[in-house]
């Protein structure tokens, strides 16, 4: 029989800063809880500018890495990461390339990106405490065609990217509204080669032509109240469920990942597509469902004895200084989750170790200094962080018990 074992999940790592020469027991405490997993995984939320080049192909939002910061991950502790977000073009396909010849480099698990449609989705492999383990890991978007991964096709050539599921935004708004969207559009001229010219790179959006309008790149359809729609492509979703499935049939350890910017105003809300599409990669095998995007902790689910971390946050956050498009108490509060699985896979509880992912001085107030590297919460701060994570898991049904500055999350036998 397999030992029983031991993953770490943390918020996502944008990361800019090599951490190795840093001396303070708070980053060293940290570091040690990451250490004492049989597997520690997060998102690098970043493309490194490598040995392949690149190109910048963002404006303000545009970020990249020395490859050095990956030695750093990997000296915390870490051992598997997704690739899979949307940092991972910055650099274009050289961008792709480097990060993932980096990460091999390393020994990293790693998935979510590819030379191809391919091998974006196909499940990085790898070994932890004698169980084989499987990492599937996607990016919802949105983001434009040519950052997600094509195989070669016709006269197309294969394309590195990112592997995407897909998803469809739109917006039904009433009969009033729909008719000024449409009277908006006669009074401008808009035609179809145009809706195409500014479509680009992608295609335009498919609508029906009676209900739906292509209103400059957003798909309205006539209806009986106002709300956005965000669907999951099937042909993509069975795609993803199938890698999922196949590597569970080989016996793997089965993490499955997303990342996605498709937030619901309330950012503290995980949107409900997202809650159907993690439990159903539970269904087809996953043993874990792990995501990110909206920089905030979000609820914890227990599914069928596999735990959905809804969003975890930040782990490391090198954002400017000056950056005031973030609140603190939003973004710099999470949590490392230690999750402790039996011989058999099946899950056996969660540790909850609160984090303030800048320090705490820095929570509110803006003009101190903020530190490049989490502290484990203590106090009063980490009882809020643990409050308010048990708030947003009531829903699930999850109940976590706090004793100290942690918590813990027991599965009843």
């Amino acid at each position: 029989m397999t030992s029983p074992f031991s993953v770490v999940a943390t918020g996502q790592s944008l990361i800019h800063q090599d951490l190795r020469g840093v001396a303070d027991s708070r980053l060293d405490a940290v570091i040690a809880l990451i250490r004492r997993a049989d597997l520690a995984f997060t998102n690098f939320e970043m493309t490194v500018l490598g040995s392949h080049g690149g190109w910048p192909l963002k404006g303000s939002y545009f970020g990249y890495a020395e490859p050095v910061v990956l030695d750093c991950l990997k000296s915390m502790g870490f051992s598997a990461l997704s690739l899979a977000n949307n940092h991972a073009f910055d650099l274009g396909p050289p961008g792709i390339l480097s990060t993932m010849e980096e990460a091999t480099r390393l020994g990293f698990i790693h998935a979510g990106t590819g030379q191809d449609l391919q091998s974006a989705e196909a499940p990085g492999k790898g070994n932890a405490a004698g169980r084989a383990i499987g990492l599937v890991a996607m990016d919802a978007g949105p983001g434009p065609a040519f950052m997600y991964a094509a195989d070669a096709k016709g006269t197309r050539p294969a394309r590195p990217g990112v592997n995407e599921l897909k998803v469809e935004r739109r917006f039904d708004v009433d009969e009033r509204a729909f008719a000024v969207l449409q009277h908006l559009q006669r009074q401008v001229g808009t035609t179809q080669l145009e809706l195409a010219n500014y479509a680009q790179p992608n295609d335009p959006p498919q609508t029906d032509g009676t209900n739906e309008t292509d209103f400059f790149g957003t798909v309205f359809r006539q209806g009986r109240s106002t709300h956005r729609r965000v669907t999951v492509d099937p042909k993509s979703a069975i795609r993803q469920l199938s890698a999922i499935r196949k590597a569970t049939a080989q016996g793997l350890f089965v993490i499955a990942y997303l990342h996605h910017h498709h937030w619901e105003p309330d950012w503290l809300r995980t949107p409900g597509w997202v809650q159907d599409f993690a439990r159903i990669c539970i269904d087809a095998g996953a043993r874990m469902f792990v995501s990110h995007g909206a920089p905030v902790l979000q609820g914890v689910e227990i599914y069928k004895n596999a735990p959905i971390f809804y969003g975890l946050g930040n782990f490391l956050f090198h954002t400017s200084h000056d950056d005031d498009e973030w609140n603190p108490r939003d973004v710099w509060k999470s949590v490392i989750a230690t999750c402790h699985f039996d011989g058999e896979g099946n899950l056996e509880g969660i540790d909850l170790d609160p984090i303030a992912v800048g320090g705490p001085d820095a929570l509110d107030d803006r003009t101190a200094a903020r530190l490049p590297y989490p502290v484990l919460a203590e106090g009063w701060l980490a009882g809020e962080i643990l409050d308010d994570l048990a708030d947003r898991s009531n829903q699930y049904g999850t109940r976590l018990v706090k004793s100290g500055n942690c918590a813990r999350l027991t599965i009843a036998g």
